[in-house]
């Protein structure tokens, strides 16, 4: 079981700590397996706002936790606290993965944990963290960025967008959109798509591509087309593009890849059918250009990810996070750049086992 631990102290924002303590404090009905152990963690009781807090345990067991999430930080031109500061280090220098979500990149930039990386924050304050960190390279045009043992998201509602995606690498597309589902969300934007798009909402007689989602994910196994999407939405090609770019940050093609990825994920987790079948099912023709789009999207063949993510499924063995049983042997970085993350649980001892989150008092 992996401890999730939240930092938290005064001057930081309740929402993408409601968001962080949604996803990984329960599991979703039917998962297999252990789930996450969620504990917050602070120098006494914090004011969110209108509410106030009070944390299981002190920023001193920051570093013996699998992950340490730092929720949107309030006031950017004030300068987090410096035990804070130094207890978010110490978490990476143990060999924690360590996740902001909006503002909370400002925390890790005053940590040194952003200089020689890229990261994200609210698009509202990229410039601001970019001057900084100006060791950084600040992207103010994603959603998430995934470092492996470093991840930024950008604002607001990207906090659920990378919470989700940390449960995909440790658990599966299929234990993540269960997840989804249970909240009520979109399970899957790709970190790489826009923060602030012009028309995320389009006016009701204009033609949105949206309604073309249901129709194109009920048909992934037969070989659509661009002009196959514009002739469906009524709309020219070149029309379809700028209105698809709009609405999803993304080109028609780019998505229905995505789609086709996504749901050959979902396959590999769920049934032994062979990966030739995959292929058809998901519209890629064959299993040498499914294995090559899957290989460049996910870093790792269709077989490696089902052995994996086997997990997911009941009776499985317990997953690695992302990682294959030979890079958990040797030790390497996981197909998904996770290798920080593990280093140096040899000496952290009980870090992740209950032994430092007890419930007695701190």
């Amino acid at each position: 079981m992996q401890t999730v631990a939240l930092a938290v102290t005064d001057g930081m924002l309740h929402f993408e700590l409601s968001v962080a303590h949604e996803v990984f404090d329960t599991a979703p009905a039917g998962v297999a397996g252990p789930w996450y152990r969620l504990v917050v963690c602070g120098p006494g009781a914090v004011r969110f706002g209108r509410f106030r807090l009070e944390p299981d345990r002190g920023l001193d067991r920051l570093p013996y936790a699998g992950t340490v999430i730092v929720p949107g930080w309030a006031d950017v031109d004030v300068e987090p606290p410096a035990e804070l500061v130094d207890a978010v280090r110490a978490a990476h220098e143990a060999g924690a993965r360590v996740v902001s979500l909006c503002t909370g990149a400002f925390v890790l930039a005053a940590a040194g944990l952003l200089d020689g990386r890229r990261a994200t924050t609210h698009w509202a304050h990229t410039g601001a963290l970019a001057a900084r960190c100006p060791g950084a390279e600040i992207d103010p045009d994603v959603l998430y960025v995934d470092n492996g043992s470093v991840l930024t998201s950008a604002g607001k509602a990207a906090a659920m967008d990378l919470c989700l995606h940390l449960v995909r690498r440790d658990h599966g597309s299929a234990v993540a959109n269960a997840v989804a589902r249970r909240l009520v969300v979109p399970p899957h934007r790709a970190g790489g798509q826009a923060q602030f798009v012009t028309a995320p909402v389009p006016d009701r007689d204009e033609h949105s591509p949206a309604g073309l989602f249901p129709w194109v994910l009920e048909r992934l196994d037969r070989p659509l087309t661009v002009e196959d999407l514009a002739r469906r939405a009524n709309m020219s090609s070149r029309h379809l593009g700028r209105r698809f770019r709009a609405v999803t940050g993304t080109t028609p093609l780019q998505w229905l890849l995505t789609q086709r990825i996504r749901r050959a994920q979902e396959l590999l987790e769920t049934t032994g059918d062979s990966v030739d079948a995959i292929a058809a099912a998901t519209g890629m023709g064959t299993a040498t250009t499914l294995r090559r789009h899957f290989s460049r999207a996910l870093g790792v063949p269709p077989d490696t990810y089902r052995r994996t993510f086997r997990s997911a499924r009941p009776g499985g063995e317990q997953g690695h996070g992302g990682r294959t049983a030979e890079e958990q042997d040797r030790g390497g970085a996981g197909p998904w750049g996770g290798g920080e993350h593990d280093r140096g649980k040899q000496d952290r001892g009980k870090r992740d086992g209950g032994e430092h989150f007890g419930s007695a008092p701190r």
